[in-house]
């Protein structure tokens, strides 16, 4: 006889997880369930609300839909069946902008019904969990209305809808609601109100909704400041055909625009922006225009017209010998066979390029190493002494932000640069983080990150610290996301080298507990977040230069990491940096140092990049063996440096890494040639296996060019060398019991050349190789290395 227990059964579960709730009503039982729903991610400033009020009109259901510090909170009731429906559509069928993290169902009370389904005022008060959307390039409703001459928003700049439209740079809080953005002091006119109150229009709800007749307006003004009358975007047009400079207000910042085929027009630029080399990028009108320009395949192409609109580097294709320079001058991209290019992602951009229907060099407002200008009043001070006019509006920039930088890499992007269409998206984190954490980034490239519970925000671009202006966009910055995300740092994460501002910022934080993270273990760990694991891994970081644990500059490293430590397995055979931040300015000096120990103080005196430097050759060699102002750094960058002194002519650079660039692009992609750079048994008390011997790779690169072997093949088998270095490096630790997974990090694996081929190497010889996907390889993903390993020592303490 079964037993009584003494407890209540409990109502049936549905497959939808909710229990079936009865009640009777005149002797019928009638199945009611309601439940208490929360959504967490990127769920505000979507058309998140909209979409669940349709949705819930559509099944029939009462409740209600809100917005909180927390993301979405919604409460449905009805039958059992439409409930389970509506939840399975929230889970799979969400607004294409929306990012769901999380979707939590609580069973609640069932009322009495009938009550409709309503969306209620944004609840403040709570902990802030609630994700800012990243700006979204313009849709295609949007974009057809702009095009109909009946339309009230016919030629209009700023249309925009839930699909769409400045999120990010516009928002001073949260929750995402308009009098929380920089929209708050336009008021929508009647026409606009009646779209955003209206369940039907899909600008229901759409925080930046406006008009002609209610929000922004374009001028366009001269150095002045004085209007210059006429249609702002038809003016704007006659000024760039008469090659002029033009300034024009986007999302996160003021761009500089000149006709991309006219010489004088781009040479002035050029010119007045103090922009020597550096490749400049451009806007084509349209996904065809494009395609005459580059080879676009297709990941290019979902980049190019994605939500997030970045800059895409993309390689060139050859213009009709007849027409040199008709679509692109020749100080565009000098030299270069790559291309950054974009496409329109805001209602201005489609006007202007649509008047002008050809590309438009488009590059960042500023003069070069000062942060992009987005107040209006600082642009025009700023600016004056290069553009000629200024096309721009009354809607204000609340967050600057440089456009994003990618590259093609199997399949999908790779990082150069995450600003504006990512920024702040955040990212999943493999372990969770028991305490908030401030991850300060390094010097050059900079992003910081706050990271709390499993999320990790990275900041947009801040660039170089090296002026104040960049850096008081660094500190208000960081302040805005503490106060978007309600995140108080309890650990502030930094880099060990002593002089970075960066740094120093933190080391004036009270408070808080310091975590002094190595700058190569943070590009491993940062390649190990960025992929969602926790290692341990062999971590391969080349770059430019990192403070080591030793006092000299790290930069050709083998390490053995998982995200809380790292032991230096193996590396670059250290040389010395002849006049320290000289040598990086000056790759010659680097050459000098490597030729000389390669070729055992006997460097010819006709080797061109001597005689190029006949002047100085003798002491910089000298200061180099005295050791006077010459630090010792195991830098692959600097070994790049070197070679491409000696191969390519590049005794000076004007703009970072530019002479490993030139060598990538010199180097022939169909050589399968490689040098031999033997691996040495590592330095006594030292936990290194080995050490590589980059003396000998250039002393090879030497003999190649004096047997008369082109550049193009020296270049090749170079970087060929240099893949095979890194395959056998991790070979030989994997020998020794490391594992069997290699992440690859640092500025360096910007490199496609390089990053190709050491991949193939490594997965043919049974590797698992992890590469970036999210952040950069260079320091703009350090600051989430850090972050990371920060949150795991915090982890091993609590």
């Amino acid at each position: 006889m079964r037993r009584r227990t003494g407890r209540r059964r409990r109502p049936p579960r549905g497959a939808d997880g909710l229990r079936i709730l009865s009640r009777r009503d005149n002797g019928q039982v009638s199945r009611r369930v309601r439940a208490a729903i929360r959504v967490e991610g990127i769920v505000q400033g979507v058309g998140f609300r909209p979409f669940v009020y349709g949705l819930a009109i559509e099944l029939g259901l009462d409740g209600l839909v809100g917005n909180d510090e927390r993301g979405v909170f919604i409460e449905v009731e009805g039958g059992r069946a439409p409930v389970g429906e509506f939840l399975a559509a929230l889970r799979g069928h969400p607004p294409p902008l929306a990012v769901i993290e999380r979707i939590s169902v609580e069973r609640v009370r069932a009322g009495p019904g009938g009550t409709g389904f309503v969306i209620v005022r944004s609840a403040v008060g709570g902990d802030r969990r609630a994700l800012v959307s990243p700006d979204v390039a313009t849709c295609v409703d949007c974009l057809r209305e702009m095009a109909d001459p009946a339309d009230r928003r016919y030629g209009y700049a700023f249309t925009n809808c839930v699909n769409c439209g400045p999120r990010f740079t516009i928002v001073r809080d949260v929750p995402y609601d308009r009098p929380n953005t920089t929209m708050a002091g336009f008021a929508m006119c009647a026409d606009c109100a009646r779209e955003y109150h209206d369940p039907a229009d899909r600008r229901f709800h759409a925080q930046p909704v406006c008009c002609p007749a209610c929000g922004p307006r374009l001028r366009l003004v001269d150095r002045e400041g004085r209007t210059i009358a006429g249609d702002p975007v038809a003016e704007a047009v006659r000024w760039l055909r008469r090659d002029a400079v033009l300034a024009v207000k986007g999302l996160g910042g003021y761009h500089l625009a000149a006709v991309a085929a006219r010489e004088p027009a781009v040479a002035a630029l050029r010119s007045r922006k103090h922009r020597e080399d550096k490749p400049f990028a451009v806007m084509a009108p349209d996904l065809a225009a494009a395609r005459r320009l580059c080879a676009v395949d297709e990941t290019a192409e979902r980049l190019l017209t994605g939500p997030a609109r970045p800059i895409v580097l993309l390689r060139r294709l050859p213009e009709p010998p007849e027409l040199p320079g008709a679509a692109i001058a020749p100080s565009v991209a000098p030299g270069n066979p790559w291309l950054g290019l974009m496409l329109p992602y805001t209602p201005l951009h489609h006007l202007l390029l649509r008047e002008l229907a050809c590309p438009l060099v488009l590059t960042s407002g500023n003069v070069s190493d000062e942060p992009i200008a987005y107040v209006d009043e600082e642009a025009m001070e700023r600016l004056a002494g290069i553009a000629d006019v200024f096309l721009t509006h009354d809607r204000p920039i609340h967050v600057r932000a440089d456009d994003s930088v990618v590259r093609t890499f199997r399949g999908r992007e790779l990082p150069v640069r995450r600003s504006r269409g990512y920024a702040p998206q955040p990212m999943a984190l493999a372990a969770g983080v028991p305490r908030p954490v401030l991850a300060c980034g390094a010097e050059l490239k900079n992003t910081f990150c706050l990271a709390k519970g499993r999320r990790a925000f990275v900041s947009h671009h801040i660039g170089d610290l090296e002026n104040y202006e960049t850096l008081r966009a660094y500190t208000q910055g960081i302040e805005h996301f503490r106060r978007l995300f309600d995140l108080v740092p309890e650990v502030v994460a930094h880099d060990l080298h002593p002089e970075y501002l960066s740094t120093k910022y933190a080391l004036e934080r009270e408070g808080v507990d310091l975590v002094g993270v190595q700058h190569h273990h943070a590009h491993v760990a940062s390649c190990l977040a960025d992929n969602g694991e926790c290692g341990p891994v062999i971590g391969v970081a080349f770059d430019g230069l990192g403070y080591g644990l030793d006092g000299t500059l790290w930069g050709g490293e083998f390490l053995i990491a998982d995200l809380a430590r790292f032991e230096r397995a193996g590396y670059l055979e250290p040389l010395p940096m002849p006049g320290g931040a000289a040598a990086i300015r000056e790759p010659w000096r680097m050459a000098a140092a490597y030729l000389d120990l390669a070729l055992g103080g006997c460097v010819p005196d006709d080797m061109d990049v001597v005689r190029r430097n006949a002047d100085r050759w003798p002491a910089v060699v000298a200061l180099a063996r005295a050791g006077v102002g010459s630090p010792r750094t195991s830098s692959m960058g600097r070994l790049f440096d070197a070679v491409a002194a000696i191969t390519c002519g590049r005794d000076v650079i004007t703009y970072e890494g530019q002479a490993a660039v030139e060598l990538e692009r010199r180097a022939d992609p169909a050589e399968p040639g490689a040098y031999e750079c033997p691996l040495l048994a590592g330095a006594p008390a030292t936990t290194a296996l080995f050490t590589a011997a980059g003396p000998e790779l250039v002393a090879a690169v030497v003999d190649d060019l004096g047997a008369g072997t082109p550049a193009e093949v020296v270049a090749a088998r170079f970087h060929n060398a240099v893949a095979r270095l890194v395959a056998d490096g991790c070979a030989r630790l994997r020998d020794a019991g490391a594992p069997s997974t290699v992440a690859l990090s640092g500025g360096v694996f910007q490199n496609m050349l390089l990053l190709e081929r050491a991949t193939d190497l490594l997965e043919a010889d049974g590797f698992r190789v992890l590469t970036h996907r999210r952040v950069p390889p260079n320091d703009g993903g350090v600051s989430l290395g850090q972050a990371a390993v920060a949150a795991a020592l915090d982890r091993e303490r609590g």
